[in-house]
């Protein structure tokens, strides 16, 4: 799969954590209410945000796999974890960390979700989770994916799946074909087959449905402003290389574009939204 680098999962963590759906957050957090001791999977972990996030919501043991294709993601993870824990300590190339009186044990894993998938999963963990992956993935391999994660009885939860809506204020009259370039570009195969981009969420929706699970949804939408301006700034720069990859808006428009989404974006009242959705599912 197509990776990102350390700096930019750290730029984003933090609006990643408050854009997280709140009623979902409750429901997973009461699905586990009795659960003391519960085992995790985090597919494509990065350096673990998606762990600092959601383990407060969970019991006050916790055995967490993170996984990623990335080896040096994986070791930054298991830096920037033992800088966030209350205490930690490593055993060989696992931690044990303490953290709001929750022991969390971490284990990593550099797998191949193409050719290692059911393995990740054979220790039938009780959630198996992600965090901005499902986009970057095709529709064939999501129904694959769900099946497999029912085989295992393992609830699901995954965060901040790109829903394709864009949104600016001030306004430019490119905003709408950037957006739709953007979501041509996001169609492209990411390693696991043509990407579902902005109908991932439906896609994974429809297929933990046929895998016979119970799904809940809801909106998860990154709202920025000046506040987020270093975000803001990288996002765009990013989007706009990623449009004029398509070559479906000519390059002179799209200079312009950048240039005026920039400079609006040093302003006080300017604001961008990205659409995004989490999703919860279990067995029925």
């Amino acid at each position: 799969m197509t990776g990102f680098s350390a700096a930019w999962l750290a730029l984003r963590e933090g609006v990643d954590h408050r854009s997280r759906n709140p009623d979902l957050v409750r429901r997973l957090a009461g699905r586990f209410i009795d659960t003391p001791s519960v085992r995790v999977v985090d597919l494509g972990s990065g350096t673990g945000s998606n762990l600092r996030a959601t383990a407060p919501l969970l019991g006050p043991m916790q055995e967490w796999t993170l996984v990623d294709y990335n080896p040096a993601l994986l070791e930054e993870a298991a830096r920037v974890l033992t800088l966030w824990a209350d205490e930690a300590r490593a055993i060989g190339d696992s931690l044990v960390l303490i953290k709001g009186g929750k022991n969390i044990g971490v284990s990593f894993r550099i797998a191949d979700l193409n050719l290692d998938l059911e393995s990740v999963l054979e220790k039938h963990p009780d959630l198996v989770t992600a965090s901005a992956l499902f986009d970057l993935i095709s529709t064939a391999w999501m129904a694959h994916f769900a099946k497999a994660v029912a085989a295992s009885g393992a609830n699901f939860y995954t965060v901040l799946t790109y829903d394709g809506r864009d949104e600016f204020s001030p306004a430019h009259a490119q905003d709408r074909a950037v957006v739709a370039a953007f979501g041509e570009h996001q169609k492209r195969d990411k390693g696991f087959g043509p990407a579902a981009g902005p109908k991932a969420a439906k896609a994974l929706v429809d297929a933990f449905v046929a895998a016979g699970y119970s799904v809940e949804t809801g909106d998860s939408p990154w709202v920025l402003n000046t506040s987020d301006k270093a975000l803001v700034q990288e996002l765009l720069g990013g989007l706009a290389g990623a449009v004029g990859e398509t070559g479906l808006i000519a390059p002179e428009a799209l200079a312009d574009w950048l240039a005026f989404r920039k400079a609006e974006a040093r302003k006080k009242g300017s604001w961008m939204m990205t659409g995004h959705t989490d999703i919860m599912a279990h067995p029925r």
